[in-house]
């Protein structure tokens, strides 16, 4: 099996993450480009949505297990390299040139939860699964762009508390404040989020400028912030 693969309904691209937690990692992230590739260059698709396979967990951040022994010895290049290559990831969601949904299949956590907020709309099963940046508690700071990025996302109100302190919000937790669309349980999660997205079709060059046009100050701070000349001994999961 892939780590992804996706399917075509009508002109919704359904794009399935394969691979356990679907934590990053250089090869995780390569291939999550190709495919993202694949589905504007070969396909009639002109709406994305992303879940997940595993029962519990949508995304769970950064591959600690593959990053931590770059970062114990000091491989600077290994580590700016990684970074380069995850904020492209995040860059190319928030600016494809279609209407991108996150059906949050289960847990988001750090990372997986920062890349939620790239897409333009989220809904998220109200049964199972809790939305959560942890880096607080773990101390570890955001990249600036990241900041950026969950600002998009969620009400500067619950973001501070999300960011400063942790908090964990579930599914109904996150439609109360609006950072999803609509929480449902699980097993009407896809049909509820395919109905939205089968409704979003619009000219893929119109609407990837608008993106480009309201997204403008986001891509500027992860373009012009170099995260590899951050303090790498302390990596955003």
């Amino acid at each position: 099996m892939s780590m992804l693969e996706y399917t075509l309904k009508d002109d919704v691209a359904v794009l399935v993450m394969n691979n356990g937690e679907n934590r990053f990692n250089p090869t995780f992230i390569d291939e999550f480009m190709k495919v993202l590739d694949e589905i504007e260059n070969t396909t009639s698709a002109d709406v994305l949505v992303v879940k997940s396979a595993h029962e519990k967990i949508f995304c769970n951040g950064i591959d600690l297990d593959w990053l931590m022994p770059f970062v114990q010895k000091g491989d600077q290049d290994a580590v700016r390299g990684f970074c380069y290559k995850l904020n492209a990831l995040l860059r190319r969601l928030l600016l494809y040139p279609m209407p991108t949904v996150a059906a949050i299949t289960g847990h988001a956590f750090a990372g997986g939860a920062i890349m939620c907020c790239c897409f333009d709309f989220r809904f998220m099963r109200s049964d199972r699964g809790f939305f959560c940046f942890p880096e607080v508690d773990l101390g570890i700071p955001f990249w600036p762009g990241m900041v950026a990025m969950v600002r998009k996302a969620i009400p500067q109100y619950k973001l501070d508390e999300m960011y400063y302190l942790g908090t964990r919000l579930s599914g109904s937790e996150c439609e109360q404040h609006h950072i999803v669309v609509k929480a449902c349980p699980m097993e009407k999660l896809m049909d509820e989020t395919i109905t939205f997205a089968g409704g979003l079709k619009k000219k893929r060059a119109f609407y990837g400028a608008q993106k480009q046009r309201m997204n403008a100050d986001i891509v500027r701070i992860i373009d012009e912030v170099d995260p590899g000349v951050l303090d790498t001994g302390r990596i955003s999961v």
